[in-house]
């Protein structure tokens, strides 16, 4: 035999406080949570066939309506078992309505619907106007769900890959960031933006990438550059030297006869990209000691000495008038 639950017409006054459990104090989020809770319970996809279960949809339904609303709460409250005479439901949505479960993907989409068509404005759903109204009919509003938060992280996580764990509208959202990011660059992290209440849509969660900057590697487009102190007999010689790289240690060449200045290269050891590495470039600074032995100086001695070439010799002529 087939239950159909009464409405709030036929039984006349209901204890809505008592119907979803909660205190005659109780607050917003406090009714709302015990709803969520109710009604996770109760859902007629949950329990397929069970008309008892349905009726206690319902009625769990009905007394949300009634409490979440702060002019029909403050009514209820008042005039008890008459409140209804006093302005009716004239709600969005009643027990007695027909709800076609099929619309929607997922019970969380549901109710997120019941709360969109009863609060219209629920609180602490991100990226969503207090003072905006919906549609029932949801694909007349349109707005823009998407949302965008700025990452700060470090060169070498930037360099290596990393993975962040975000919370996003009360959910927590692994994000992993590919090797070889560049500063400013978006992610796109798909349906996890702004969630739209009453339509269950959700927009996408866009990462804008803040690297932050290195004490010696500087970025330059798939290249990294870097300052390299070296003394003067390693460029006056020639010379081959331990360097440091941002994933290891390498070798590196300096002919006889560089110039400070200069740059150096080692292929292959830059930033990393989709089809393998850019390169790294250093430039040669020459790098004086604070104090010199009392053997380096008695060879710079003879080195006056010794000196075939005068440095000055084009500079002055070019500074002639």
């Amino acid at each position: 035999m087939s239950y159909k639950a009464k409405t709030m017409a036929d039984v006349g006054y209901r204890d809505y406080f008592k119907t979803l459990g909660v205190g005659r104090n109780a607050s917003e989020s406090d009714i709302k949570r015990a709803f969520r809770k109710l009604a996770r319970q109760y859902h007629p996809d949950v329990n397929p066939g069970n008309d008892l279960a349905e009726a206690k949809f319902k009625e769990i339904t009905e007394a949300y309506e009634v409490l979440s609303d702060s002019d029909k709460r403050k009514r209820y409250e008042q005039f008890g078992q008459y409140w209804n005479q006093t302005g009716g439901m004239g709600g969005s949505y009643s027990s007695g309505a027909e709800v076609n479960f099929g619309n929607y993907g997922n019970f969380d989409e549901f109710i997120n619907d019941l709360l969109g068509r009863f609060g219209g404005n629920s609180r602490g759903t991100a990226g969503f106007s207090g003072g905006s109204k919906f549609s029932q009919n949801p694909s007349q509003t349109r707005i823009n769900l998407d949302a965008e938060i700025t990452l700060s992280i470090t060169f070498a996580e930037a360099f290596k890959g990393t993975e962040r764990t975000l919370s996003v509208n009360d959910e927590r959202v692994q994000i992993k960031i590919p090797k070889g990011i560049k500063p400013l660059s978006r992610l796109r992290v798909k349906g996890k933006g702004n969630l739209q209440p009453g339509t269950g849509r959700r927009g996408d969660l866009y990462l804008k990438i803040d690297v932050q900057s290195h004490q010696i590697w500087r970025l330059d487009g798939d290249q990294l550059r870097a300052d390299l102190p070296v003394s003067f007999d390693e460029i006056a010689l020639g010379a081959t030297i331990s360097v440091f790289t941002p994933d290891g240690s390498a070798q590196l060449n300096i002919p006889a006869g560089t110039m400070p200045g200069q740059n150096l290269r080692l292929k292959g050891k830059g930033w990393p990209r989709t089809n393998g590495r850019g390169d790294l470039i250093f430039n040669l600074k020459m790098q004086f000691p604070s104090k010199w032995s009392k053997q380096e100086l008695e060879l710079l001695e003879n080195l006056v000495r010794l000196r075939s070439f005068d440095p000055r010799k084009d500079w002055f002529n070019s500074a002639m008038l």
